[in-house]
């Protein structure tokens, strides 16, 4: 964590340096090629019983390809790559091997979901800038692809400590849908999960469906 918010700052840095306040005519028109997101993590549509147990996070970086839609830049269309880790805290016990009946331990001090991704954000994008204009108004919107590298769950039980990696049950492709807003530098963002988590996972004879949310903002760099 702390490796990514000193690249964070780094890359703040060149930017602050290398950015002009307009873009000179006769440039080529491409907006917001690199993107930073930090949130806040939830799990939504949880099973009833299970509880959120400490605060949740999450950090992306990447590259997106701008494609105006017209002339003037105000509408293109936006496709990237990139890493995200995402950190959370939950109730939940995990379970590996052929079981597909998760439980709820009072015992369990400690819980802890870490997950390393790669993903494909495309995003249609509205912007009140042109060729003369850096600051200005954005409304990006779309989808979110996600291919999981690693999944590791860690809990702590009063006789032993628990670190299951990549279990059967995680989904490992999801999607969700995508909005971030803002002026200039720093944009609110959303990120809605569509993917359960798990698949074919029960909960006292109930599915699991917890879905992924991702509140915070974005960071939108040339």
């Amino acid at each position: 964590m702390k490796n990514i918010l000193n690249l964070l700052v780094l890359l703040l840095s060149l930017n602050a340096f290398s950015q002009k306040d307009s873009l000179q005519i006769g440039d080529k028109y491409w907006e917001d090629q690199l993107y930073i997101d930090i949130t806040y993590n939830l799990l939504n549509d949880q099973p009833e019983g299970v509880r959120k147990t400490g605060f949740s996070y999450g950090v992306a970086a990447g590259y997106i390809k701008d494609f105006p839609l017209n002339r003037k830049g105000k509408t293109a269309l936006g496709i990237g790559l990139g890493y995200s880790f995402d950190s959370f805290n939950h109730s939940l016990k995990v379970l590996e091997g052929d079981v597909n009946q998760y439980e709820i331990d009072s015992e369990i001090t400690s819980n802890k979901i870490k997950l390393h991704n790669i993903e494909m954000p495309i995003q249609f994008r509205w912007r009140s800038s042109d060729v003369n204009i850096y600051s200005f108004w954005r409304f990006y919107a779309g989808i979110k692809i996600i291919y999981n590298l690693n999944n590791n769950f860690q809990y702590n039980l009063p006789t032993e400590s628990v670190n299951i990696s990549n279990v059967s049950k995680y989904n490992t492709w999801q999607t969700g849908l995508t909005v971030s807003a803002g002026y200039g530098t720093f944009n609110f963002h959303v990120y809605y999960g569509l993917t359960p988590m798990f698949k074919n996972v029960k909960l006292n004879g109930s599915p699991i469906n917890s879905k992924i949310v991702r509140l915070g903002l974005s960071f939108y760099l040339l």
